[in-house]
């Protein structure tokens, strides 16, 4: 699936000490933020706007919840990484597995290819699955609002108390 190329110079592999870099911000910035309670909008904390897909739709885009999910996941709470983004917690271990892969890579000269069949399926089915997942959860949940209780609770069909 994948594998690495040896004898590569290290100026050839700066994107591979990027992308781990791009890893470590993302994950030290996951471990400084509260998750939402809400179950999306953990992203405010950092000064950007609500989603604008809950501002006019009232309906979650297909990346609603995914810093609420990181950021759960890396402070230890996995049900609320799961209930705030379903394929948030997969995205992230791909996204770990590939920073450190890079990061070897880069230590020891070697590239790490990814020029497979398996892995472009691989990833080609992980695309699809978020993108579905952000369709089905786009038309089924309503009444999303900036201030709206947990997505998991909130179905359209008025809050149980």
């Amino acid at each position: 699936m994948v594998h690495f190329e040896p004898d590569w110079p290290r100026r050839k592999l700066t994107g591979h000490l990027l992308w781990f870099l791009a890893w470590a911000f993302v994950t030290t910035v996951g471990l400084c933020l509260t998750p939402s309670a809400n179950g999306h909008g953990t992203h405010t904390q950092l000064g950007l706007p609500p989603c604008p897909s809950v501002i006019v739709f009232q309906r979650p885009c297909p990346g609603c919840g995914l810093t609420t999910s990181f950021t759960s996941l890396l402070h230890g709470d996995f049900s609320r990484a799961f209930a705030a983004h379903a394929v948030g917690p997969i995205l992230y271990a791909a996204f770990t597995l590939s920073a450190w892969a890079c990061l070897y890579g880069f230590l020891r000269g070697r590239r790490f290819n990814t020029d497979s069949r398996a892995f472009s399926f691989a990833l080609g089915t992980l695309v699809t699955v978020l993108v579905a997942f952000g369709l089905i959860r786009f038309f089924s949940v309503a009444n999303l609002s900036v201030f709206s209780p947990p997505m998991t609770q909130h179905h359209g069909r008025g809050n149980r108390s």
